[in-house]
């Protein structure tokens, strides 16, 4: 018989890499867009995610002007402030962001 060498395999943690405080360039910020059902055809679009530098503010009101819509900017404790739209605004609010930066 031959001798063999026989790795037994220990402990690996494969989200090491994400709770890393220091994770540079992998890290990305998603501005995440979502629309919440209400009553019948009612419909309500979340904005989260923007950077905190920015006047949520002067989106907001940049937003409602554009798309005929109201608005308003909630703080939640859990997800910081979050823009809210009236009706399905996914697809302009999407082209908005990514033409105005």
């Amino acid at each position: 018989m031959s001798d063999l060498d026989v790795q037994v395999p220990t402990a690996f943690d494969p989200f090491a890499d994400a709770n890393a405080e220091d994770s540079g360039a992998g890290a990305k910020e998603y501005v995440h867009i979502r629309v919440q059902q209400r009553n019948g055809r009612k419909s309500l679009t979340t904005v989260q995610g923007l950077k905190k530098e920015f006047s949520y503010n002067k989106i907001l009101k940049d937003l409602k002007k554009e798309f005929c819509c109201n608005g308003t900017v909630v703080q939640d404790p859990e997800l910081g402030q979050v823009i809210q739209l009236q009706g399905d605004q996914r697809k302009n609010v999407s082209t908005f962001l990514v033409q105005g930066f």
